[in-house]
């Protein structure tokens, strides 16, 4: 598969940015009040089968980027977890990963921590929820479960060394119109199960009634193309097999496809 052309990115002015951000702010919270969806809200403590569980490191070894940063993006998932452990999405309601969260701010305890913005690493509040919306992200396609919304990292920013899920496997976030949203449209309901390990963050989704399929994700038509304006840009497709639990394969579906400038020359190897 041969993708379009990337244009080169353009550095907008500070007035620009900060009207675009209320312009979309604003609209997500118009969708939120008046769009119509009704949002899931309710808490469970106790629940019955288990569909999907992962766990991903809370600490990794990134170049350039200062180890506090590490420990503060952990004091910040253990606020956002209060908010959204243990939500109940019953049929017919939709997650909204920031409608949960809300806001991080200062007053709320989050830290500054590691954002990425237009590929470069900065410090900010509430830096290093995106490992949060990744691995919800990631456990969902495991379940029949439907993401109704889904951003992806428009920049791929670090080598791929120690990946253990195909690039583009992510949901980037910023609030709050850079959302996460999963729908039920399933005849039962789903509780998402977020906890904190010394080393792991750990993601589940239980359900009312035991998994009917089996999902595997896969990448296909990876390419690294090199750009006109000098730069590489790197694309796929994610897909996702179903399995029926007997083995037998009953779809195979088109999740994502991903399109990132690459802030790192692929032709020196992986560096950590």
């Amino acid at each position: 598969m041969r993708y379009n052309k990337i244009e080169k990115p353009k550095d907008r002015s500070p007035l620009r940015l900060v009207l675009g951000k209320t312009y979309f702010r604003g609209r997500r919270w118009l969708r939120w009040w008046f769009g119509g969806i009704k949002f899931a809200k309710v808490r469970s403590e106790i629940f019955g089968d288990l569909h999907f569980s992962h766990q991903t490191p809370l600490l990794r070894q990134l170049k350039d980027v200062d180890m506090y940063l590490q420990h503060n993006k952990i004091i910040n998932l253990r606020i956002a977890l209060g908010k959204i452990d243990g939500v109940v999405i019953d049929p017919g309601e939709t997650l909204s990963y920031w409608r949960l969260i809300g806001k991080p701010t200062r007053r709320k305890g989050y830290v500054s921590g590691m954002l990425l913005d237009k590929g470069r690493v900065r410090m900010g509040i509430g830096g290093g929820l995106c490992q949060l919306s990744n691995l919800i992200y990631w456990i969902t396609l495991h379940t029949p479960l439907t993401v109704v919304e889904r951003h992806r990292h428009s920049f791929d920013v670090f080598p791929d060394a120690g990946r253990t899920q195909p690039f583009g496997s992510g949901a980037t976030c910023f609030y709050n119109y850079i959302d996460l949203m999963i729908k039920n449209e399933t005849n039962q309901p789903f509780k998402l199960s977020l906890y904190l390990t010394d080393s792991h963050l750990v993601g589940s989704w239980y359900s009312t009634q035991p998994p009917e399929f089996r999902y595997e994700i896969y990448e296909k038509d990876h390419l690294i193309q090199s750009q006109y304006w000098g730069g590489y840009t790197r694309h796929n497709v994610i897909g996702r097999r179903v399995f029926i639990l007997d083995g037998k394969l009953f779809d195979d579906q088109i999740v994502a496809e991903n399109h990132a400038i690459m802030m790192y020359n692929p032709l020196l190897g992986q560096v950590e």
